[in-house]
């Protein structure tokens, strides 16, 4: 079925988005940088190396798991077919939520992106405050919130996330989000194979593997961000840690804006693509 004129506009604007991607070009600190940690990390033994990545992966699988089946996922859930429904009244499972207009769709996923993105502003901001439990939670309470967005994106656009294919194409999403600006095309393409290799609905045929050498930069700058936040939680303006705050407000909502935007455009293109091989 051809694309509508909206709908060829949407995919024009992903296009636009991959030809950013592909032509970001690090500078030379970047550079210098990837390459120290690149080194730095490669100096433990190669089964050190393996253990650590299978330990994230692991981690990333169980807390995917967990949030995929709890209540509050159950609910947001609901809440998506509720907007569904506004606009079209024969709605009942989310699959029927590919009926819907983009526009429509883009209205639901922005409603979950805004959500989102506040709350990670207000959860870098309260690890900013320098509290000892709440800066360790910081990176638990981002990896639920990213990872939640990204479940709550693909079901805006009619994908459940809960089979074997679906829930490592989300991980994955997540993964590319993550990765420095430089990689993330890799990442991209990555997806975009997968997406045209893998006819099967339902097992995830390709590499399971998520975390690499690549993904370090990310828990890297994540410690960083507690380094800084501990250095300033003791500049206070009027007895509330102001700088510290700011620092871990806008690196969490950075982190936030990242990830919705790559799972944002993938899961529109996944969208675009079914509709027109209908």
């Amino acid at each position: 079925m051809p694309l509508t004129e909206r709908e060829a506009s949407v995919l024009n604007e992903i296009r636009l988005w991959e030809e950013k991607l592909l032509n970001y070009e690090a500078n030379e600190f970047q550079l210098t940088y990837e390459k120290y940690l690149e080194r730095s990390f490669l100096l433990l033994p190669e089964k050190v190396q393996q253990q650590f990545f299978s330990l994230i992966d692991t981690w990333l699988f169980h807390l995917h798991g967990m949030i995929q089946g709890s209540q509050l996922q159950m609910d947001a859930k609901e809440r998506i077919l509720t907007s569904g429904r506004i606009f079209s009244k024969d709605i009942e499972e989310i699959a029927d939520i590919r009926n819907l207009t983009i526009d429509q769709l883009q209205y639901i996923a922005e409603q979950q992106i805004a959500r989102h993105r506040l709350y990670s502003f207000a959860q870098g901001g309260l690890a900013g405050t320098g509290g000892t439990l709440l800066l360790g939670a910081d990176i638990p309470a981002m990896a639920v919130i990213n990872l939640r967005i990204v479940q709550l994106i693909a079901m805006t656009y009619g994908f459940e996330v809960n089979t074997p294919y679906e829930m490592m194409t989300s991980l994955k999403v997540f993964h590319t989000a993550t990765l420095p600006p430089r990689i993330q095309i890799k990442g991209w393409n990555s997806l975009m194979a997968d997406l045209a290799e893998n006819d099967e609905s339902y097992f995830y045929q390709g590499n399971e593997q998520i975390t690499d050498i690549t993904w370090l930069e990310q828990p890297v700058q994540q410690l960083l961000k507690a380094m800084v936040i501990a250095l300033f939680r003791k500049k206070v303006i009027q007895g509330i840690p102001l700088i510290s705050m700011a620092i871990g407000a806008g690196a969490n909502y950075q982190l936030t804006r990242k990830v919705t935007d790559v799972a944002h455009r993938y899961y529109q293109l996944r969208y675009l693509k079914e509709k027109e091989e209908f």
